[in-house]
């Protein structure tokens, strides 16, 4: 559908140009938004490998897994059908971390796998179980403590003070992250009600 959707605007606004007879100008914002694209591209991929380094450095050095060890009473909580020891509460543990530091793109993989775990302990069932459904709602809603995607955005754009958006992330994300809990929390009580009666 979104695909149905984009290439409605996308030929509404060529013909639109063409109808106005602004294609030159259609033309040169295509090229321009491409090399920007190129640009922030390079920008983003610079940043996102020093921070890779660093969760690399930060794994090697048993940090991150000191930081798993930190958050593992948390996510015990957060995800109680889920066994300690199993792989998938270690795919969550790292999806989780890499979130912190805004690595979406080193979180994604983790949670896919995190995803294929949380299917099998649900017996392979197509139906998500309440821990795939926390863990979607806690990926979405993505707790951050260093938004180095945006932050490096900033940077490419010249802007004065890249890491202000800092404070103002941290705020947004603790705020989500509690509402996504306690909104996954209110519906699942709600079944589980309904499945009484």
């Amino acid at each position: 559908m979104i695909n149905i959707i984009w290439v409605a605007l996308f030929l509404i606004g060529m013909g639109y140009a063409a109808v106005n007879g602004t294609m030159d100008k259609v033309n040169k914002e295509l090229f321009d938004s491409a090399s920007a694209g190129i640009q922030i591209c390079i920008g983003l991929i610079s940043i996102l490998i020093f921070w890779l380094g660093l969760m690399k450095i930060a794994e090697k050095s048993g940090l991150l897994e000191k930081l798993s060890n930190v958050f593992k009473p948390v996510m015990k909580w957060i995800f109680p059908e889920v066994p300690p020891d199993h792989p998938a509460m270690g795919y969550i543990l790292s999806n989780t971390i890499s979130n912190l530091f805004g690595l979406g793109n080193a979180a994604t993989p983790m949670g896919i796998k995190a995803m294929e775990e949380l299917k099998k302990l649900n017996g392979g069932r197509n139906t998500p179980s309440r821990s795939m459904i926390t863990l979607l709602a806690l990926n979405t809603s993505g707790l951050t403590l260093i938004p180095t995607t945006v932050i490096a955005i900033r940077m490419q754009n010249h802007a004065s003070s890249p890491t202000d958006i800092v404070g103002p992330t941290l705020i947004a994300t603790c705020c989500t992250t509690l509402a996504a809990l306690v909104i996954d929390r209110y519906f699942y009580h709600r079944r589980k009600r309904k499945g009484r009666k």
